[in-house]
């Protein structure tokens, strides 16, 4: 078949038609914005709900007798229906918050289609002693400065939250988590991002599925963290660690003050106790080495590949093992 130079020039010509024709079948993309502002008064401490579908969520510190709250409403998309711009407006003019005293929930919205390719992202800024709880669908989620407890969850988005004064939960589906000075006990799990824990002043309890897991520990709790594949380290640990990766290092500093059990199936073991730390040690390594400064007391067979003995008359168990790894103690 033989194609004219006029023909192939044309081509393009039809290419574009086409495309505006399929592009008009779908409706034209909008990006539309709207916002509200609300002062709501309240008195004592504040229990406090708030949910969003693919926005943001941010919460601060502010003065003790109000809670303000910033929306952001934003729809976007190709498939945007005609009475989006109506649905902004409604939000506007009755956004979703309840409250009942001191109780305030917001972003809960019964009717679906009311919030149909439309997002809120919120910016709160509340009294001190707040108890919160904020989940997102794919958003980001941020708290500083509460008494707490909080409780935070996303299904994709990264979670911040830094100076709770009590327990705290997080919850990523492959976000990161980033947590700071929380005075209370901590329980946080991502399936795919990063955990990063300092100023931890009590218990923790972490795990990732394939990321990255660092804690730093300021008071006495027990700790268990857990990572698929990325790498553990653990600092200011005084009681009881369990600590596990399929294939990263783990490295663990504290006071074994309850029993110490760490694994990894392909990378290295690195403790660190005080100088007069008092422990039994049960190492083993299928083919990497083992090597400790302390002196002890050897029980059974000495080999290479394994290592158990009292370290100042005994104490807690440490039980460290990797498949592939070095173990080493100081």
């Amino acid at each position: 078949m033989r194609i004219s130079v006029h023909a192939v020039r044309v081509l393009p010509a039809f290419l574009a038609i086409a495309l505006f024709a399929a592009f008009g079948a779908l409706g034209a993309y909008a990006d539309t914005q709207g916002h509200f502002d609300r002062t709501l008064t309240v008195s004592g401490s504040v229990d406090m709900e708030v949910q969003t579908g693919s926005g943001d969520i941010v919460v601060r510190p502010g003065s003790s007798g109000q809670v303000q709250i910033h929306g952001t409403i934003h729809a976007s998309g190709w498939h945007i229906s005609g009475d989006v711009e109506q649905r902004i407006h409604d939000l506007e003019t009755n956004p979703p918050i309840e409250q009942n005293g001191n109780s305030i929930r917001i972003g809960h919205v019964e009717d679906n289609e009311r919030m149909r390719n439309i997002s809120i992202s919120y910016e709160i800024v509340v009294p001190a002693d707040t108890r919160l709880r904020a989940s997102s669908g794919s958003g980001n989620v941020r708290a500083e400065g509460i008494n707490g407890p909080a409780d935070a969850n996303s299904g994709s988005g990264n979670i911040t939250l830094t100076n709770v004064g009590a327990e705290t939960h997080a919850r990523s589906g492959s976000g990161d988590i980033e947590l700071s000075s929380i005075r209370g006990t901590v329980k946080a799990s991502t399936g795919s991002g990063s955990i990063h824990a300092t100023g931890i002043a009590g218990g923790f309890t972490g795990s990732s599925g394939s990321g990255d897991v660092r804690v730093e520990q300021t008071a006495a709790g027990d700790t268990e963290v857990g990572t698929g594949s990325g790498s553990v380290e653990v600092h200011g640990v005084k009681g009881a660690l369990r600590a596990s990766t399929g294939s990263g290092n783990i490295v663990a500093q504290g006071q074994p003050t309850g029993e110490w059990k760490l694994r990894t199936g392909s990378g290295n073991v690195d403790v660190e106790f005080p100088a007069d730390a008092a422990y039994e040690l049960y190492a083993h390594s299928s083919s990497g080495s083992i090597h400790t400064n302390q002196e002890m007391t050897v029980q059974g067979t000495i080999s290479s590949r394994e290592l158990h003995g009292k370290v100042h008359g005994g104490g807690p168990v440490v039980d460290l093992s990797t498949s592939s790894g070095s173990i080493n103690i100081r």
